[in-house]
């Protein structure tokens, strides 16, 4: 099994019992990964995309234990030293997880985005986030036109949610 399938593995086990997490991490995987290729990014940033779609949310369970609260800034804090154990017990590169665990630590973070990983992350997720919180069209054109710059990430959410919007 490849580092990425043992993730899968690993990330069910840990929110075993919770399909809602478990769809969630598997849909922006997927739309990370997507976007990636379409975009022809690098082999090795690809990797550390898929890593970092996966473990983007690792925080939310300690955030709900010490917080009461599943909230960004929270994930932020919580998420990065759980992904770093989990990656470190299946033996990813060191400079691997710390890249996973600073765009895990800025996901939520809108701004001053910095690197292909990290803008393609904050698309992928939010593709995801977009139906799951039933995200009315008008917030939706709004983050398309304030955060999207990827080409394949924008062709994506205009497919998805804007084709009939209007």
């Amino acid at each position: 099994m490849d580092k990425i399938g043992q993730l899968i593995h690993a990330l069910i086990t840990y929110y075993a019992g919770d399909a809602k997490r478990i769809n969630h991490f598997l849909k922006v995987y997927g739309f990370a990964k997507a976007i990636g290729e379409m975009e022809g990014l690098e082999k090795s940033t690809q990797e550390i995309l898929e890593i970092a779609a996966l473990t983007h949310d690792i925080g939310i369970k300690n955030s709900e234990i010490k917080y009461g609260s599943s909230a960004g800034n929270h994930q932020q804090i919580e998420g990065p030293p759980e992904a770093k154990k989990m990656l470190a017990e299946l033996e990813v590169d060191p400079a691997v997880i710390d890249r996973v665990c600073w765009l895990i630590a800025h996901h939520h973070t809108y701004t001053d985005i910095q690197g292909s990983d990290y803008q393609i992350l904050v698309e992928a997720d939010f593709l995801v986030n977009a139906f799951e919180d039933a995200i009315p069209f008008t917030s939706i054109f709004n983050i398309r036109d304030k955060v999207f710059q990827t080409a394949s990430g924008t062709a994506l959410l205009n497919d998805i949610y804007l084709i009939n919007a209007g």
